[in-house]
């Protein structure tokens, strides 16, 4: 078996296992059963089909695919462990528009319940603290990268003078359109000047 085999099954095992919880996810694929799906965030390709009872299944390389779903690498984690709805809106859609949306609203709606998981192999209790670890964790990160980006700005905009600031830009469009409206009433009085019969 291929690397790229191993895993496009893994993918899709992954995938098969949220769905194994979402009957509303796999009713709404169902009715597409037996149509492919190519799913590319180059490099990487996953070629699918959905089965009659709305799982994912592998696909032959020579089926044509009914729709393709494009989208960017890093964005790729977010359809199914993250921010699907940002995800989503990153994706380039070409085919049937019906089997599309069908795909869009249930990666879009699919969610991965960590703690249902981790409580199998851990318990409730240590599978709720390693959520809720997880989740400091990453509000942690997120804190941390939005001061530091913010902290950039703030040091390119006002040490280095690298960046422009809104109230600098701000005040420049106010002189720029007080300097027009100088210009324009100077051009008005020249014209008048200049007029015929009208001596200095």
């Amino acid at each position: 078996m291929s690397a790229l085999n191993f895993a496009t099954r893994g993918a899709l095992a992954a995938v098969n296992h949220l769905l194994a919880r979402a009957d509303w996810a796999r009713e709404r694929l169902a009715p597409h059963a037996g149509r492919c799906a190519r799913l590319r965030a180059e490099p990487v390709e996953l070629l699918f089909a959905i089965d009659s009872d709305g799982y994912l299944i592998d696909s032959d390389a020579d089926q044509e695919p009914g729709v393709t779903l494009s989208l960017p690498l890093s964005a790729l984690p977010g359809l199914v462990g993250g921010d699907a709805n940002k995800a989503m809106n990153a994706v380039r859609i070409e085919g049937n528009a019906e089997l599309a949306d069908t795909l869009g609203f249930v990666f879009r709606n699919l969610r991965w319940d960590a703690e249902e998981d981790l409580s199998r192999v851990f318990g409730d209790i240590v599978a709720h603290r390693m959520v809720q670890g997880a989740g400091s964790l990453r509000q942690m990160h997120e804190r941390a990268w939005a001061g530091l980006t913010g902290n950039l700005a703030e040091y390119l905009a006002e040490e280095q003078q690298a960046l422009v600031t809104h109230g600098a830009l701000a005040a420049l469009g106010d002189e720029l359109r007080a300097l027009r409206d100088d210009l324009a009433r100077l051009d008005k009085r020249v014209g008048r000047l200049a007029a015929p019969g009208r001596h200095a």
